[in-house]
């Protein structure tokens, strides 16, 4: 199928004027003035060093309105009172079994309510729930796990396939205990969580009243901008600010309200944004096992969803989907998301009659979030806190410094530049659990001596009014269906293909698709059988998630390099997969495995009809 027009034509550049930005702030405050100032008083009266937590709001929920449905999976519905009753069972297991504040858990399970019961059971303790990528296998998982080393760790029966993708002599040093959440008996002698929730008691442990909003709670892993996953840290303070800040004030759901997630709950935008806004409402989350764009509005109808969570490729499946008279025949009035491009915003928001587009930008690692909580169209909103735009110099990646002082400068309205957040007390830098990795994002001296700022590594455009727009993503790592793709992830299990000698991977842009598919410039061994495309396939599909498997190869006799010896991609990044251009054999990713570039296929890439499953 074709895509839309709208799609095939980026949209012009928008800034954001006063006679937009007046009569858009005038509706949202006639219509929604008590819920933007209970967002405002909330986030007002957030300090790091408060007690508060995760697991205390929760209660409270549940102690004010016990019968208010909290959590819907498939056909099975938990009360506010009954889930926390759930979540009281596995906070004192995990008590019982030695785990204390401070302590990793380890969560790898599919989609389902099961997840959030353990979350929000470890961190009642103030202990933090590492959410563990459920599609990551062997090496990438262990090196999740060291990054967190873990207490214990739950696994779902579902997640049996990651299980044994680690030796069970590895998996030992990895985690001294495992817990198998399952219906059926466990395998490999791990302990069957269900027989330690049986003799669990359900009432709040007293260690959740002493929290402080400043300890960690989660970690979410990110690829960050270099090298494998990196474990970015959550605190039930940024928990807060994002319940009130883009939940409360950016999407302003009510109690009768029904949030439909199709999101893994291990990517914040699932259990930090929705979920968080969920609970700040008293509101009802509808969790399935993955997205369905064929089902999606069928579901969303089943449910009687009135908001829904998204990333940006969702909508673009939802809106490649063949036309339906029902379209517009569903409850939702509100959904919040990111990644919505600007050259299909109109035409989503105009066919499925979406009344109000929380778009908003962060990461899992920044210390700020931006929300559209005006509903302005193509903006990813505003951000209250300080920021800036600052220029950079796009051969090298790297911001632009002039000036005796080595300073940077900001970009003016309408331009590009590199977005970048002010470190202060309020709002404070989590990090990842490396602090090497940490300090390697800090900009310091960047406006004058002393000061330091987060490298989000993110190219926006500033327009105006506070307001900014997504536009691409620097560095090592690029975004394909959703997802964060390491470069040197790939790179190192190529790299193990014995007919590989050197691989480097970067991102291109393909018409018709968000975020930029993957492609890996190869030499291949002197000795080297002739190439296989078919074979090689199988070999990355078994080891990388579907999404990281190069999309385009690029057969070379050598790589060029750096002064220092790094693989220069800035050249194969504008090359592409260009036939026109590039004079290597070029491969393109189909079923049956790699095969040529030929001219019916650049066609139709060029004129965005190829999709890719």
């Amino acid at each position: 199928m074709s895509p839309p027009a709208s799609d095939r034509a980026p949209a012009a550049p928008q800034l954001v004027r006063l006679t937009d930005w007046i009569p858009a702030a005038w509706r949202t405050v006639r219509t929604d003035l008590r819920l933007l100032l209970k967002g405002l008083i909330g986030l007002l009266r957030l300090r790091p060093t408060r007690l508060g937590s995760i697991g205390q709001t929760f209660a409270q929920q549940a102690a004010r309105h016990p019968e208010r449905p909290a959590v819907v999976c498939g056909d099975r519905r938990w009360t506010y009172a009954e889930f926390n009753a759930w979540a009281n069972r596995c906070a004192h297991a995990l008590q019982a079994a030695g785990v204390k504040s401070g302590d990793s858990v380890g969560v790898l399970l599919d989609n389902r309510a099961e997840v959030l019961a353990w979350v929000l059971g470890t961190v009642k303790l103030g202990a933090i729930a590492t959410l563990l990528n459920n599609q990551q296998r062997g090496e990438v998982l262990a090196h999740s796990l060291r990054l967190s080393t873990p207490a214990l760790v739950v696994v779902g029966e579902a997640c049996a396939d990651a299980l044994h993708s680690l030796p069970p002599a590895e998996r030992a040093t990895l985690c001294e205990r495992w817990w198998w959440e399952g219906e059926t008996p466990p395998p490999d002698n791990l302990i069957w969580a269900q027989e330690r929730l049986a003799v669990a008691p359900s009432h709040n442990p007293p260690e959740t009243a002493t929290i402080r909003l400043h300890q960690p709670a989660f970690h979410i892993y990110t690829s960050g901008t270099t090298g494998l996953p990196k474990a970015s840290v959550m605190s039930h303070y940024r928990w807060h600010r994002c319940m009130s800040g883009m939940g409360v004030m950016g999407l302003r759901l009510r109690p009768d309200d029904v949030l439909y997630c199709p999101l893994p709950l291990y990517h914040n935008n699932a259990l930090t944004v929705s979920w968080g806004a969920v609970v700040g409402a008293g509101a009802s989350l509808v969790l399935v096992p993955k997205f369905s764009a064929s089902r999606f509005w069928d579901d969303v109808r089943r449910y009687q969803a009135t908001s829904f969570c998204y990333i940006g490729e969702l909508c673009r499946y939802l809106l490649n989907q063949p036309a339906r008279p029902n379209d517009r025949e569903h409850r939702v009035r509100a959904m919040i998301g990111n990644g919505l491009r600007p050259e299909i915003w109109d035409a989503f928001q105009q066919r499925f009659g979406i009344g109000h587009i929380a778009e908003f930008y962060t990461a899992s690692e920044c210390n700020l979030a931006f929300i559209n909580a005006l509903g302005l169209p193509r903006t990813t909103g505003l951000c209250p806190l300080s920021y800036a735009i600052v220029r950079m110099d796009l051969d090298t990646e790297q911001p632009v410094r002039s000036g005796r002082r080595q300073h940077m400068s900001r970009v003016q309205r309408g331009e590009v530049g590199l977005l970048i957040t002010e470190i202060t007390t309020r709002a404070p830098l989590d990090g990842y659990t490396d602090a090497e990795a940490t300090e390697a994002k800090v900009l310091r001296n960047v406006f004058k001596k002393g000061d330091a700022w987060f490298n989000t590594g993110d190219l926006v455009r500033h327009q105006g009014l506070h307001h900014m727009q997504f536009v691409d993503r620097l560095g090592d790592t690029f975004r394909w269906k959703g997802e964060n793709v390491a470069t040197t992830e790939v790179e190192g299990v190529l790299a193990h293909q014995p007919e590989v000698a050197e691989a480097v991977v970067y991102g291109v842009t393909v018409p018709g698709a968000d975020g930029r598919a993957g492609m890996a410039a190869l030499t291949l061994c002197d000795d080297a059988a002739p190439f296989d495309g078919a074979a090689l396939a199988r070999a990355l599909y078994a080891q990388l998630p579907h999404y990281a498997v190069p999309l385009f190869l690029r057969l070379r006799d050598d790589h060029a390099v750096t002064a220092t010896f790094k693989y220069s991609k800035v050249a194969l990044k504008r090359e592409g997969y260009d036939p026109t251009v590039v004079h290597d054999a070029l491969y393109v990713l189909t079923p049956g495995g790699y095969v040529p570039m030929t001219g019916e296929l650049w066609q139709a890439l060029s004129a965005g009809t190829h999709r890719f499953d």
